[in-house]
Formats: structure tokens, sequence, C-alpha cells
């Protein structure tokens, strides 16, 4: 039977269907960082729990870091605590931190896929809405709260219930001045903030096809606007090149394995999905929000709406 990427990755990493009708669902890769991490650390010491598997968790420093000092003690003092506490968790717990004198720190969403940790057919999960980012490279990503963030460190496993999948075609070539942030703003605006709910988006058709993995990565970025749970775009050789020699990639004779794993997550022909949406490249024009949401959106030429 064919099937989508989704549910392969799903199903590649159900523990167990739960009573409620939730799957336990087996999380490959937790990050973590300063925000929603010192709560869920201090309910692990509350309960006199470990981390389950260190080793899968990766942490950064990514919010408070201040963009005019470079040099600590910070003058925000909670700033200064947070990054703290941070370095006594992961020290406590053995998890590794790409902290600020590392030279590998940075914004969550990038530490990842900039040191191969972020591949294909895997699971992630981080306390920020926009880990979804990582769909770019056909992993399945889910931002999640401080609650579930301890449930991970503790177990490794999330309590999620099943997605529907619509495939969200763009076919052709922008014009000049269109980017990724164009077009996943005129999705929103056709589907709705909520038109996302209940669903896994995956991205295709031949824009997506010739997009970069830094503009992949754009459009997964934001599928949480829309009211996704996630978003990807099926693996292939561009994703290959990007992860290749990367510090975390899979070395020498280990990675034509991996790569030919990749390759068997992504969608099979024929696969079915629970809708399917298709947009024309050229009818997207440069995009701008005019309110307080994504989808309250407009082409740059058109009138602000009163």
């Amino acid at each position: 039977m064919a099937k989508t990427l989704f549910q392969k990755v799903w199903e590649a990493h159900a523990v167990r269907k739960l009573p409620n009708g939730q799957t336990q669902l087996f999380i490959g890769t937790h990050l973590i960082h300063e925000v929603t991490s010192p709560q869920a650390f201090g309910m692990l010491r509350d309960l006199g729990l470990k981390v389950k598997f260190p080793q899968r968790t990766f942490a950064t420093v990514d919010h408070i870091v201040p963009t005019n000092e470079l040099k600590e003690p910070y003058s925000d003092p909670i700033a200064q605590e947070m990054i703290e506490a941070l370095r006594k968790n992961t020290k406590d717990y053995g998890i590794r931190f790409f902290d600020t004198h590392t030279g590998t720190q940075g914004i969550v969403h990038m530490v990842g896929p900039e040191q191969g940790i972020t591949q294909p057919g895997t699971t992630i999960a981080c306390g920020d809405s926009h880990t979804a980012t990582h769909g770019a490279f056909g992993a399945i990503a889910f931002g999640i709260g401080t609650t579930q963030v301890r449930d991970v460190l503790a177990t490794q496993t999330l309590a999620l219930s099943p997605l529907k999948v619509r495939r969200i075609e763009v076919n052709g070539k922008l014009a000049p001045g269109v980017y990724a942030k164009d077009v996943i703003l005129h999705i929103i605006r056709k589907l709705g903030v909520n038109g996302g709910i209940g669903y896994a988006y995956e991205y295709a058709g031949s824009t997506f096809d010739a997009f970069s993995l830094e503009e992949r990565m754009t459009v997964c970025n934001m599928s949480i606007e829309g009211g996704a749970r996630c978003g990807y775009v099926n693996p292939d050789q561009k994703t290959f090149d990007y992860i290749k020699g990367k510090p975390f990639a899979p070395k020498a004779a280990d990675w034509d394995a991996a790569v030919a794993r990749w390759q068997s997550f992504a969608s099979d022909a024929g696969c079915q999905y629970d809708d399917i949406r298709v947009f024309k490249a050229e009818d997207i024009r440069p995009t701008v929000t005019w309110g307080i949401t994504p989808g309250q959106a407009i082409f740059i030429d058109e009138k602000m709406p009163a």
C-alpha cells in the first residue's frame, strides 16, 4: 500500500496506541533552549527522574542572547540567570550544549541543520512553535509545550493524536521579487490561519523542487501560522547534499546506507492524501501582512482593507 512520508515516519516511531486513541510516539531528536526547559528540568528533579536518552537531546541558548552584548554577565539579570540555568541543567544531565563561546550557538531551528542533526525520516520535538522548520529535510517536527518537554526528557516519547495529510502543490517559476516568504503567506492567505488544524502539510510541486533548503525551511517554519501541526518537503538530492559533511551526518560507509534509508521515507507515487490544494507560482506576487495574523495578507500592489 502506497503511503505518505508522514504515515511512514509515524508508523516507524509509534510505540503503542494509547487507550484514549492517541499514539505514544518515539522522538528521535529533542532540541531544547533556555526558555521552555528550566521548568521541565525542575519537574524532573521534583519527580526524581533522569533524562532517558541524553544523547538524543541537544541544547542551545537562543532567545535571550543580547544583540548588543558579547561578554557576560549580561546587563539583563534574567537573561544571565536563564543561560546559567541551562548550563547547569545540561551539565547535570549529560546533554550536549552549544554554548555561546563554542561558535556553534544559534537559533534553535538552525543549529540542527547546521550540525547535521536534522535528518530525513526522523521525529523532532522542541519547545518552540516554529520547530516545523526541520520539515524542510523530510522530518516530522513538532513544536511542544513545557510539560511535553518534560515528557520527552523523561521518556523520549510524546502522546499525540494522528494527523490528516494535506498535499500543497506550487508549480511553476516565481516572478522576480517573489520569494519563499511570499509563497507561504499566499498559502496561508488562501487556506486561512485555522485551515491547517488537524493536518500535516506536505509541500510539493516544481516550485518546491527548485527551492533551496533555506527556502524550504522558510515555508515549513510558518506551517504553524497556518494552523498545521507540522509541514514537510520530501527529501531529495538537495537534502542529502546539504547534510553531507556536517558534524553529525553519517560518515564513510554509513553515508550510502543512510541516504538509501532516507529515500525510502519519501511519499510513494499513488499514495492517498486527505486533501490536495494546487497553486500556480505565477499567480503569487510580493506579499505583505496588514493586520495581526499572517492570514491578513495582500499583494504589495493591492489596497489595504478598510
